[in-house]
């Protein structure tokens, strides 16, 4: 039987406990660099009241660090997208065309978010 919620689904959700596909699209960095930052940015707001001028320095460093690896992020996710539909032949892979697009709409669709 068709599944019109799965069909609709990112390809690159991630699956449930059961194989499912959990909703919501895949984080853009890793869970381990975003732990980081978070960490990063955490230690300077918690070092502002002993030494803000340090304590701003270090936010804008971790702010600057997230900027950079976002860009590369979106970079190679750009490039992965693009190598996988320019050589498509658009009469026999509509299938594999319609998946690329999905996935820039979602990226494009996020970014405007932000």
């Amino acid at each position: 039987m068709y599944d019109q919620t799965r069909a609709q689904q990112p390809a690159n959700s991630v699956t449930g406990s059961a194989g499912r596909r959990t909703p919501g699209p895949e984080p853009l960095l890793p869970s381990d660099e975003r732990a980081k930052l978070a960490l990063r940015l955490q230690q300077a707001l918690n070092s502002f009241a002993d030494s803000p001028r340090q304590s701003l320095e270090e936010a804008e460093g971790a702010f600057d660090e997230a900027v950079a690896h976002l860009a590369n992020a979106l970079a190679e996710r750009r490039r992965a997208l693009h190598e996988g539909w320019q050589d498509q032949d658009p009469e026999t892979q509509s299938d594999a065309l319609r998946l690329a697009l999905r996935e820039y709409r979602e990226i494009t669709q996020r970014l405007l978010r932000v």
